[in-house]
Parts: structure tokens; sequence; C-alpha cells
């Protein structure tokens, strides 16, 4: 189904001409700048996220974007992903719960039940997520990104977000950015809320519930306790749900590249091994197709010969194997399955967190707290159902050959149906009678594969806070963080020697139609060989921190007023574990994502910091900053990273600002302590690049025979931390009172990153990497190193714009804002001694960041008495799709192939009321005109979603949603 796309509004284009800017754009909050109507809020001191020094206003040096609960409720954001979703700052990576729906490789092992952040584009493990200030403990299973699904966001009070590299001032991870979670610091009363979110078309549907207690008042009883507990259910959204999640649109570009079918497929093995004696012998058919063509078919589905019913009589989700669009066309007669679309959209999850806090005022200059936060988090990750397929060699087939479908006493009837389809359209001469079948099949009567995650963390924190005479004031605390997750399989995972027997025995039958049943015998066979409760692997992270931080006055001015200084100390520990299988036995299971070989103990490394800061009003319009933080670290050694910022304000309404500053980021300890896995290269395709000139085997030239060498993978000891160069300029406007805009310029360049080294890559640069190909004693080479490297790098600009029109209408006020990010440069390189690839922005990118040009959100409010209406425009540029395989090798271009993917429009509108005695509700309706994502033809197989990019989109389509919050006192 074609995606529909919305124009710009020619009122939107006047309003931002208004607010100076070249493009519309919308956001879900404002700098904290001092430019009159900023939504910041005054404080006597204020710590901004980006500095340590509390200062008496909330300063416009940093580009730091606050977003306030209220804010965050008129939108209808339940959580801290549909947060990250909405945010223009952040990147669009695979770092939610729709993009990494599938089974994935161990480098993606964690994203099991893991939604991040990740801001600016450089990826969740880039970008510090704080909690209150401080760190939390990172995912379980992977140990290197924070899980935004365990910060407790109903208990918020705002979001902070430094959209500049914070390394000086935190440490590692901050390249991308800092978002620091702030929930409330003490209650009084009882309060409780509901929150629901439906969808219009059914699927995907949100709940949450919240209750909110405290009791004491710090002036009066010196003291103050309190805690929320909060409930949030995510249904299960499937891609049959929707009908722009379908593979099947040739037409366009796009074709489910699998011939595993509910109805097999069945297909021929070539010339050797095993295949010799299946039942098409050899793949040698009929010559005299009637066709026309005398290419042998290799893989053929009897619904597709000509004068069958049809692939489509095969299911709903079946359809035509598209051969031309993959250049496959000795499978002309096969059949797909359009497993995309089986894919789950959003992950069914369920959480509970908790957080209580006690503040006790020691005296009227310092006070104690001790705050515990908590969660439990479990998400089923839920998939299609295995494809079991026996047309490869013995050797390398997780089932071997008895899985082929052999004529006996049970199978006859279907065996012979078979025979006889293929007979009377090809011939006999091609056909071996007796001899077993090969085929692909997908076991539906598996029953989807679903493995699920169960997180639990932690935070104990325990801190003393307070003045230092009347200048300074300090913090200091020790917290301990875990974070602990176990993935269990649940359905569709079955025991391998089980599944054998049953295939091979004929127990299942894989040519049944739509309306025809497996067998009781087989269904029970079934049941017992599932491996339903056999725990995956699991991990635990944990973080332990001793830091305090003191700020204050030096006692002396320059022009512009007293020099400010923050010191502070940062001792941390971080420990990880990950567990493989630990079964007694081990016995296999089929396709189950164990890692055993990436099995650690406790590994520990102890973390070392000292940082200062030190605030220089230089004159009465001119101040800097500087700031430096120097972190050892056991393992590697030191790193020691400068921040300078400065803000100019020439004249009362405009304000100029700008930094520059280092970063880091260390190795994970999956990076660092891996185990070596070996592998054997199975291709074809590789030579030895000290003997021959080109990749490509050729036997008569001596030197050019093709090698198949073992491939290592593995963690390194001894490697360094990522490094990184952040600056950024940016002007603030604000010449009445009644409008201010932010425009902010930003370069990040990361070197030194860490990565795995692909084989072509080591293949063309030999001459630096000849001690990455292992020889034995011969000479001949026996092993390639691709173990982690510090290699390559990434280089990013871009342009970030915020903007605010008020006035008065109608009795009551209104507010315009908008807000918006441009990307124009994203390179990227392989290795350090290569040049940057040509720019990537406005290109479909896989996997990771998909670098869009421009994106952002506008947004009118008026708020009149009791009554807040809010209406928000979300726009998503277009980009160049990924080429299909037939288009890329220009054998086959679809008569609809579009090279462009649409942008993405979508207009969310909230009301909310506050005239009830201790009620208030707020009631919204997102994607108000059911916007369809655009239509995108990237090859299924290497990234989610089924005709969209679940990087960009929202698949839920229109929802309404209501919070209900009610206080008792």
């Amino acid at each position: 189904m074609p995606a529909r796309s919305l124009p710009l509004k020619p009122s939107h284009l006047a309003a931002a001409i208004v607010l100076g800017l070249a493009i519309p754009g919308v956001s879900l909050a404002q700098d904290a700048a001092p430019a009159s109507g900023s939504s910041a809020r005054t404080l006597d001191t204020v710590t901004v996220t980006g500095s340590r020094i509390k200062r008496t206003e909330v300063e416009a040096q940093l580009p730091v974007t606050v977003l306030q609960k209220e804010r965050i409720d008129e939108l209808g954001i339940s959580s801290a992903e549909q947060l990250l979703m909405f945010l223009n700052i952040a990147g669009n990576g695979s770092d939610n719960l729709a993009s990494n729906g599938g089974i994935v490789s161990e480098e993606q092992r964690g994203n099991n039940g893991v939604s991040g952040a990740n801001l600016r584009g450089q990826g969740a493990d880039a970008t510090l997520v704080l909690l209150n200030g401080r760190r939390v403990a990172t995912h379980g299973l992977k140990g290197r990104a924070v899980d935004l699904n365990s910060i407790p966001f109903a208990a918020l009070d705002r979001v902070e977000v430094l959209r500049d590299g914070a390394s000086a001032v935190y440490g590692t991870d901050a390249i991308g950015g800092v978002i620091n979670f702030i929930t409330r610091t003490d209650y009084t009363g009882l309060e409780a809320s509901t929150f629901v979110d439906v969808t219009e078309d059914g699927g995907g549907n949100i709940y949450r519930a919240n209750i909110l207690g405290g009791w004491g008042d710090l002036d009066n009883d010196r003291w103050n306790v309190f805690g929320t507990l909060s409930y949030k259910e995510n249904e299960i959204l499937r891609g049959v749900d929707r009908d722009f999640s379908n593979s099947f649109q040739p037409e366009r570009g796009l074709s489910p590249d699998t011939r595993g079918t509910p109805f097999a497929t069945i297909f021929s093995l070539g010339t050797t091994g095993v295949g010799a004696s299946s039942l098409i012998r050899n793949g040698l058919l009929d010559p005299a197709d009637p066709a026309g063509t005398t290419l042998r078919q290799t893989g053929i589905n009897l619904l597709d010969l000509p004068g069958a019913a049809g692939c489509e009589s095969g299911g709903d989700m079946m359809g035509p194997y598209d051969h031309r669009l993959w250049n496959v066309p000795q499978s002309r007669y096969a059949c797909a399955w359009d497993y995309p679309a089986a894919a789950i959209i959003q992950q069914p999850q369920k959480s509970a967190d908790f957080i209580g806090r006690a503040t006790f005022k020691i005296s009227d200059n310092h006070q104690a707290y001790l705050e515990l936060v908590g969660s439990r988090v479990e998400v089923e990750k839920t998939f299609e159902p295995n494809q079991i397929s026996s047309s490869t060699s013995a050797a390398t087939t997780a089932l071997g050959p008895v899985t082929w479908y052999q004529r006996n006493a049970r199978t006859a009837a279907t065996y012979d149906m078979i025979y006889n389809s293929l007979a009377a359209y090809f011939g006999t001469a091609g056909l071996n009678n007796g001899a077993p079948i090969a085929y692909r099949w997908r076991c539906i009567a598996c029953g989807p594969r679903q493995i699920e995650t169960t997180t639990d963390s932690y935070r104990l924190l325990a801190a003393f806070e307070g003045s230092l005479g009347s200048k300074w004031n300090y913090n200091a605390g020790l917290s301990r963080a875990s974070s602990k997750s176990e993935s269990i399989l649940r359905s569709g995972f079955h025991y391998t020697d089980a599944l054998r027997t049953i295939l091979g025995e004929g127990l299942l039958n894989p040519f049944l139609l739509p309306g025809q049943s497996q067998s009781e015998e087989g269904m029970a066979a079934l049941a017992a060989a599932s491996a339903a409760g056999v725990t995956l692997y699991g991990g635990e992270s944990i973080v332990t921190t001793l830091d305090a931080t003191f700020s204050g006055g030096l006692g002396f001015s320059l022009s512009g007023g007293e020099v400010l200084m923050a010191a502070g100390f940062d001792l941390r520990r971080e420990e990880f574990k990950f567990d493989g299988d630990s079964r007694a036995d081990r016995r296999p299971i089929f396709n189950a994502p164990f890692d055993d070989a990436n099995a650690l103990g406790d590994v520990h490394r102890d973390i070392k910091a000292v940082f200062a800061e030190l605030y220089l009003p230089v004159t009465s319009n001119f101040d800097v900053t500087l700031a430096g933080r120097y972190d050892d670290y056991d393992g590697f050694g030191s790193t020691t990273n400068p921040k300078v910022s400065f803000k100019y304000q020439p004249f009362d309404g405009v304000v100029l600002r700008g930094a520059y500053s280092t970063g880091f980021k260390v190795p994970s300890f999956n990076q660092l302590f891996n185990g070596i896995t070996e592998t054997q290269y199975t291709g074809l395709d590789l030579t030895d690049p000290a003997t021959c000139a080109t990749r490509a085997p050729n036997a008569s030239i001596p030197g050019c025979e093709s090698i198949r060498p073992v491939v290592l993978t593995g963690g390194v000891p001894d490697l360094e931390p990522e490094e990184s160069t952040q600056k950024s300029f940016g002007v603030v406007l604000s010449p009445v009172d009644w409008m201010n805009v932010s425009v902010d310029w930003w370069e990040i360049e990361r070197e030194n990153t860490i990565l795995i080294p692909d084989i072509p890559s080591l293949w063309n640069n030999y001459g630096f990497f000849t001690d990455k190909w292992i020889r034995g004693a011969d000479g001949e080479v026996t092993a390639i190193d691709r173990l982690w490297i510090n290699s390559g790098g990434s280089l990013m600009r871009g342009i970030e714009i915020d903007g605010n029109i008020m006035g008065e209408l109608a009795g009551g006020t209104w507010r315009l804002n908008v807000n918006g990010s441009y990307i124009n440069t994203f390179k990227t390189k392989t290795l350090e001694i290569l040049p940057y690839t040509e720019n990537l922005t406005g290109d479909y990118v896989r996997y990771y960041n998909l670098p869009i040009r421009w994106k952002h959100t506008m947004t009118f409010s008026w708020k009149k008495g009791d009554w807040t209406h809010s209406l928000s425009q979300l726009y998503r540029d277009g980009y160049n799709d990924e080429r299909p395989v037939s288009v890329a090798n220009g054998t086959y271009i679809p008569s609809e192939w579009d090279a462009r993917v649409s942008n993405y429009t979508t207009y969310n509108y909230s009301l909310g009321y506050t005239g009830f005695d201790r009620l208030r509700l707020t009631f919204g309706v997102k994607n108000l005109l059911n916007e369809d994502p655009p239509f995108t033809a990237h090859q299924n197989d290497y990234a989610a979603g089924a005709s969209w990019e679940t990087r960009i989109a929202d698949p839920r389509g229109r929802a309404y949603s209501l919070l209900m919050e009610y206080k008792f006192r």
C-alpha cells in the first residue's frame, strides 16, 4: 500500500519566516537560556546538566534542552523510548523495540528487550544516560548501554538533554551528549494517575498506572519521605496487523528473499554429495520446458507450476518468489513467504518500577538523603517460525540429511503427489523416483520463536549535600547500581535430535495447504521436543561509585563578576559477567542463539577520576568556562579531556556561544575479554593476498588458488579508548519579549574507533595488515585474525534550531515553538589509513544510524483558564533508498521502482483540563490523520520492517490517549 505524504502548509512556512528560519520545525522544549520567554525555571541556584557549577541563573552558554513533565504529558509520551523517538536531536538508530526485533549476532546480543538513547547519531553506547545526575548500570546482557525501559518515567520531574560532548565533566560515553532524567526530590501528599494509549486499528495498546505518596515537611519536620510505584504494559503489535507491512510489492522493488514457505519448496542439490541422490537428480530437469528456458530449475514450489493453484493458495502470506528481483532465474517456479510481515512491530513488554527517597535536614545548611530506584522489565521478543532446510550438504546442515522428506508408509501419498506433479510438467527424465526430497519449509506448526528477557535493575544511593560557608556547596554520595538480565527460550525452539527424528520419520508434513492440519501424533511429538524454559544466557552489569563535587566562588572577581569553580572526584568500580549455556548436558537446540564462546566470569575494572571546572566572567557581556577531567582506568591507562566554552552578549537580545572539547569511550568488557572463536571460512572467493593480485580465485594462475582459512574473532585486552573531538558554535536571539530563537552548528569527529575489520579491507590493505594473515610452517594462510582493533573513524556535522513566538489570543495565551535538526555531513572510514567515504547524508545506511538530512517538530499551544490545547507536527525527511539486487547489478528494474523514500509527516493533538477539584485530565490523539509510514524497499534480510523504516516511523497509526491524575490530599 503506497504511503501517503502531507506537504508543509503555507502557514507553517510563514511562521518559520517570522522566526528568521529557513525551514519550519517543532520541538518538545526550549533551550535552557536566560532569553525572555524561556521555559526554564528560575531557582536560587541551579546545576544544569553539562556543568558542575551552581549558578544563580540558568545560563545560555550550553545548548541544553529542558523538558518539563507537563509538556511530556501533553504529548502523550509514556516512556523514555517514545521520548527519544520524538526528539530531533536523537539519532535514527536501531534503538527501539521495533527495530531490534529479530535474532541477532553476538555484537547486537544486548538488544533483547533494550531501548537505547542515541544522541546526534553517535550510538547508544556513546550517549551518557544519567538519573538525577549520576550514572546507572548498563544493561546486563551487553554492558554497553543503559536500557531506557528501566528508567522510572512516571516519577520524572523533568528531562535535561545536553546537546554537546561532556567527557570533560562526566567521563566516558558522553560523546553524542548527555540525557539526564531528573525525578522529584521531595513530595508531600498522595496522588494516583492512570494512562491509556489505544490504537484505532487495534494492537499495540499501552497502559500505565502510578501511585505517589510522601510525608514530612523539610522545613518544619526536618525530614521528608516519599515513594512512587508504577506499572506499565505494552501490548503486542504484529506486522500482519497493519496493511502497509507487506513485503509483496515486487513492482516497487520489494519482495521477500526466502523460499522457506509453509507449503515447502523442493530443491535440487547439484552434482556432488548427497544431492546426487535427491528426487531432482543433479538439478537436471527436462530442458523442454514449455516456458522456453533450458536453465535447470533448482528451487520449485508445486503451487507455482503452470496450471497449478498459484503461490497465493498456500496462505495469506505466500506469493511468488521474484526471481528477477533477486537475480535467481533458476527459482522461477519458487514461492516466497512474507516473513518480514510476520515479525513483531511492537514487542510485548511489562515493567514495574519504584523510586523512594528519604531526606533528612541535619541542620540549616546540611541534609542527607537515601534514594532507592528499582525496576523489573519483561520483554518477549517474538519472531517468525523456524525455517528448516535440507538444501545443503550433510556437513553443513544443522539437522542433517535425515530431514529430507522420505517415502515410507506414512508419507507415500504426499510423496507420490509431489513426484506426479513434477513429472507431469517436466517429464521423468530428470527425476529419481523414490529418492528423498530436499526442501525448505517454514514450520508454522513449530510456532513463533520467542525469547523472554527479564531485567532487574536497581540503584541505591546515600548522599550528603549542603553549603560550606556562604559561598561553597557540596554534594557527595556513595551508590551501587546493578542491571541483571536473563533470556529464556519460550515457544518455537526444539531439541535438534528430536526434531531430526520427527522430520525423518515423516511425523510432520511440510506439504500441507491451508485448512489441512498436522497429525495429532506429529503435534504430540513436536510438543515433547519443545525446549521452552531453557535459559539461553544471562548477565549482570554492576557499577559502584563514590563521588563528590564542590562548587563555589573563589573570592575574587573579574570585570563581569565573581570567578566560580567546581572540582571533585569520581571513584568507580565497573563489573560484568555473562553466563552462557549452564546446562549440564548442553543438548543441542535447533537455531537457539546461544553465545557460549563469549561467556565471561566476573570481570571488573577500577576507575579513578578528578575533574575541575572554572567559570570566568571576563566582562559583563563575555564569559568563558574551562573544564578538564583526568580518568585512570585499570587495564589501559589514563586519558585527559579538556573543554572550553564561551558566551558573548554584544548587546541585549543577542548571545553568541561556542565550545570545543575532546571525548572518549572505553572498550566494553566483551570487546576486551571475550574468548577467541574459530569459524571456518566457507566461501570460495578468497585468495592469498601475498601471492595473488585479485581476490577472485583462478586455479590456472599460480598463487591464486582458492583458500579457506579459519577466521578468528574475539576480545583484545589491550584495546584503547575511542577518541572524539567536538566543536560547536551558536547564536541565541531574543530581540523582543515575545520571540526567541537559537541556532547551533556542531561537529563530532571520532577516531581510533573500536571495530571488527572486514576481510575485504584486510585483503585490500595487506601491507598494513600482514600480521592479520596467520601462516603455517609452509607459508600457507591458516587463519585470518579479525579480532577487535582500534582503527577508522566517523565525521558528522549538523545544525540545530529552536525558536518561540508568543502572544495573546481570544483571552488566552499562545505559543508557537519550532525545533529542527539538519545533518549536512556524515562520513565514515573503516580503517585509519583509508580516506573518508563520500557524504552519506540522505542515503540509506544499514544497521546503525540512518542519516536523514532534516527533521523537525512544530507545536502550537493555546491556554485559557483551565483549558490547554496543543497541536504538533512531526516531520522526518525522505532519503535515497537502498537499491534491490537487480537494480544494483543492472539486470532488472521494477516498473514502479522509485529511488527516493518520501518524507514522513504526522500530527498530534492534546487537550488538557484542570477545572475539576484535585483532578487533572489530558486527552490526546496521536497521528491525527492516520498517516502510514513511507514505503521503502530495503532488504528485509538485513533490517527490520516490511516495506517501512522502523528507525523513522511509528507503526501504531492513529491512537487515542487519556491521562488522569488525582490528588487525594
